[in-house]
């Protein structure tokens, strides 16, 4: 009996679940086709300003205003948000002359609305609605209007914030996402605005970067063996390059090493080109990390062999990638 109420209360727990998320799903494939002729002029009205975009709403619109500054400036349009009961207590100078100012709030009728509106329209800023009340205060007195409406909030109720505040979330992204491409923001744009992080590595760290804090191993080609396992455990990476004069000929890794001891009885007499493999794989000094990664894992190996100029300058290994965070 207890295994059978267990079942019912997670099957029941994952109903509700679900139809949540059917709710919201729904109510995001009804947004396409609210977008019209205010949205593009939305988004003109945007590109044009030499100033920022304001962004500014009350309770949960006021949370979700705060991620669309964020995914704005981090896509290339400065954003500040303004929380709409600060602006009527002494936030309101946040707004300069040639800022774009958007409102979020789904009903379009709060007091706290009502009361800023009157004061963005004293001045010569656009002022861009994001309602789901297309008949309300806030839309009437708007330049444009981006629609989130829905038919209804995914809480029973219908009283929690939930499908609406999804609404606005996916209006943001979907302006956001127009504003990056037609600005032709690019991957090393992304980077410049996100420098820290793994999602920021990846777009700017080179194998230069990583390489200089790696000792470089290497051993010309008729460098006993003895001396070769030692040059590997020195420099710690696991690998050493096999030079002929400054020309690379080969590599010796550490399973060479191991190969190389259940193949003879005797090492003595062995060289560095009796035992290295040859065609080692090698990688620019000014290649993307990134791509160092995707070299390592495409071959099965776990370092590669840093070259500028056709010189060798070191090694860039797998444990690099990972202590960076892009792995």
């Amino acid at each position: 009996m207890k295994l059978n109420n267990t079942l019912i209360s997670t099957r029941t727990i994952l109903d509700l679940a679900k139809k949540t998320i059917e709710t919201e799903r729904d109510a995001i494939g009804n947004l396409a086709t609210l977008l019209n002729e205010d949205f593009s002029n939305a988004v003109n009205c945007i590109l044009e300003t030499k100033g920022r975009v304001i962004i500014s709403g009350i309770g949960k619109s006021a949370i979700i205003a705060s991620k669309i500054v964020a995914t704005l400036n981090s896509t290339g349009t400065p954003a500040i948000f303004m929380h709409a009961g600060d602006a009527i207590h002494g936030d309101l100078g946040t707004i300069q002359d040639n800022d774009v100012v958007i409102c979020i709030s789904k009903s379009g009728s709060t007091p706290e609305i009502k009361m800023l509106v009157p004061l963005i329209k004293r001045g010569k800023n656009k002022l861009i609605a994001m309602t789901g009340n297309l008949d309300s205060f806030l839309a009437k007195q708007s330049d444009f209007t981006l629609n989130t409406f829905v038919v209804k909030e995914a809480c029973p109720n219908g009283l929690a914030p939930t499908t609406s505040t999804t609404a606005q979330l996916v209006i943001g992204d979907a302006l956001a996402i127009v504003l990056l491409e037609l600005r032709g923001f690019s991957s090393s744009d992304f980077a410049k605005y996100h420098p820290g992080g793994a999602l920021g590595k990846r777009l700017y760290l080179r194998v230069a970067d990583l390489v200089k804090n790696n000792q470089a191993p290497k051993v010309q080609k008729d460098t006993e063996v003895k001396k070769v396992i030692v040059e590997i455990s020195e420099k710690m990476l696991g690998v050493t390059a096999v030079l002929d004069g400054d020309k690379i000929v080969g590599v010796v890794t550490d399973g060479d090493i191991r190969r190389m001891l259940n193949n003879h009885d005797n090492i003595k007499g062995l060289t560095a080109a009796d035992i290295m493999s040859t065609s080692p794989k090698t990688i620019e000094m000014n290649t993307l990390a990134i791509k160092a990664l995707e070299l390592m894992q495409q071959k099965g190996i776990s370092q590669l062999l840093a070259i500028e100029e056709g010189q060798y300058t070191g090694v860039i290994h797998l444990h690099n990638l990972i202590n960076e965070g892009i792995i």
